[in-house]
């Protein structure tokens, strides 16, 4: 259901920078920044900010109106393409431990999902292949294609490294042909008119090797040496891993999970003892991540945060989280707001 409450339009949650760059790419192809930012209580001194963060008012503001100043339909999907790792801030997301390809996706739509939280994103594997279905929790209206858009363009620009052979399909349709679309990535086929907006993507047999240091840098540490064999209690996990990642609040249950594996509740649980550890114990892992995320990096109102995470209130999100950390929500967000 889209999001109407005036309150939560009005929360900063998306960094300066994404404005900046967007701003500095609008400003390339002619439009002048003065255009963009009338009546956005956006201001020069806020855009060079590293700490600044503006509410969905003030974004959606500036991309409608650089929307009808587009005059190329590619163009929000080309702004996306310059979206890399370091642009989105990822290098944190490297002491979090998830270093492997597989688990670098995860961790991609993990951090976009807190970062940039114009669209909401699950995320679902089959065997080596990802499919990202982005959905519209802000009810973006004519927004959606431009925003989409964008989210693509980012997703392909960042997975390309570990994957290949993307499938991208856009639920509105297309002015210009198909092919003219897939200039912009050859490794992409675009599909319009499509029931859902979603992307699919495959992991290649072998990581490129190309120079990109801050991949190279997500992906080093505690590597999985080639041809380790993977257990099928390791691969369970693995897979339970990513669910939780997608969708860690109310829906993501033992019984869920298992449905989604097509496996029995008794089974799962066999499979993640064998592999040292518990459904709670790797659900209550990933609800630490998130939330530290969303409490660090993000003004997210804490009773949002709770219902995020599967939590009745708030109470109980605090008591969960000070039994993970030693500390409330609240002390890590103070902390994280001083000077």
């Amino acid at each position: 259901m889209a999001i109407s409450n005036r309150m939560a339009l009005e929360v900063p949650l998306i960094s300066a920078r994404y404005a900046r760059r967007f701003i500095e790419f609008m400003e390339r192809r002619g439009v002048k920044r003065a255009a963009l930012l009338n009546d956005t209580d956006i201001t020069e001194a806020l855009l060079e900010d590293p700490d600044a963060s503006f509410c969905m008012q003030q974004i959606t503001s500036v991309l409608k109106k650089a929307d009808w100043l587009m005059n190329d339909e590619r163009a929000a999907f080309q702004f996306g393409q310059q979206l890399d790792l370091p642009s989105h801030g990822l290098l944190g997301f490297a002491v979090l431990g998830q270093d492997n390809p597989r688990k670098l996706i995860s961790m991609i739509i993990q951090y976009l999902r807190v970062g940039l939280p114009l669209m909401d994103m699950e995320l679902e594997s089959t065997g080596s292949t990802f499919h990202i279905r982005l959905l519209d929790t802000w009810g973006l209206g004519e927004l959606n294609p431009c925003v989409t858009k964008m989210y693509m363009g980012s997703i392909h620009r960042v997975s390309a490294e570990v994957c290949g052979h993307f499938d991208i399909q856009f639920t509105f349709s297309a002015k210009r042909d198909a092919s003219s679309w897939q200039s912009l990535a050859p490794d992409c086929e675009f599909h319009f008119d499509a029931p859902h907006n979603q992307i699919t993507m495959a992991l290649k047999e072998q990581p490129s090797q190309k120079d990109n240091a801050s991949l190279k840098f997500l992906l080093a540490r505690n590597r999985q040496s080639a041809g380790e064999n993977i257990g099928l209690a390791d691969k369970t996990l693995m897979q339970v891993r990513e669910m939780i990642m997608s969708q860690p609040g109310r829906p993501c249950t033992t019984s869920n999970i298992a449905r989604r594996l097509d496996i029995s509740t008794r089974t799962l649980r066999q499979h993640l003892a064998s592999a040292g550890t518990s459904f709670r114990e790797v659900r209550n892992e990933i609800r630490e991540n998130f939330a530290s995320l969303y409490l660090i990096d993000t003004n997210v109102p804490l009773e949002s945060i709770a219902d995020k995470l599967g939590f009745s209130d708030q109470a109980s999100f605090t008591k969960a989280y000070r039994a993970w950390t030693g500390k409330t929500p609240g002390d890590v967000r103070r902390q994280s707001q001083k000077p």
